[in-house]
């Protein structure tokens, strides 16, 4: 399987989570934004990665968007799963895991970007980094007032996410979901931002650990002995 991604993406990070827990072997190829249009539309009619390429006679040639890739990896291999047993309960972690994706996912990317445009510069200083946060910003019209909306978005999120994972480890019942992975990627570029990862501990314990059920690399901003870099 191939996964067409952009290296930094926490919604291909998302893709790569559910890979790894299924255990399923595969290879990126890392799109340049802007130019990635020209790879992937012909192939989805859409403009987004991830895109997932499962290159497997009888199957699609080409998944796009994350929760699809999800619903794909299920049904090509059921074992282990990622959907809970129990229907109510997988359908209150699909509930989780779409907010999670379409407006929390959202405003990470805002607050991300307004960090690396301002106190995070140092993060990456190039030339070549700033001008793709630049684009960034501008594609998504991230502004002062839309930053601070979306930081009272990931505040709210925060809470509910902190009290249900005080009740278990899981989100929802008693074993890994859709809605843990999508929190584990898409709150994982905070993990760079001072701010959260001095508040926040008990957030990047969890993400840590759902990264390690899967398999996966840790995100940056964190490090493999239990600290969250700064």
């Amino acid at each position: 399987m191939l996964l067409l991604q952009f290296s930094t993406s926490h919604y291909c990070r998302k893709a790569r989570l559910a890979l790894g827990y299924k255990k399923i072997k595969y290879e990126v190829e890392n799109l340049t934004p802007g130019l990635h249009i020209l790879k992937v539309k012909p192939l989805t009619g859409l403009t987004t990665v991830p895109v997932l390429l499962p290159q497997i006679s009888g199957q699609p040639e080409a998944i796009a968007d994350s929760t699809q890739i999800f619903k794909f990896l299920e049904n090509y291999q059921p074992t282990p799963s990622l959907f809970l047993p129990d229907q109510e309960q997988q359908t209150e972690a699909w509930m989780l895991e779409d907010w999670l994706d379409e407006s929390i996912g959202t405003a990470t990317r805002f607050v991300y970007y307004q960090y690396r445009a301002g106190e995070g510069k140092q993060i990456d200083p190039s030339l070549a980094s700033q001008i793709v946060i630049a684009v960034v910003r501008q594609q998504y019209k991230i502004t002062d007032a839309s930053v601070k909306l979306a930081t009272n978005r990931i505040a709210t999120a925060l809470e509910v996410l902190s009290l249900r994972w005080r009740r278990s480890d899981y989100l929802v019942g008693n074993q890994l979901s859709v809605a843990d992975i999508a929190a584990a990627a898409l709150l994982s570029p905070l993990a760079l931002i001072p701010y959260y990862n001095q508040n926040y501990p008990w957030l990047f314990a969890h993400i840590r650990q759902i990264h390690q059920l899967c398999g996966a690399t840790l995100p940056p901003g964190l490090t493999g002995n239990g600290k969250t870099a700064t």
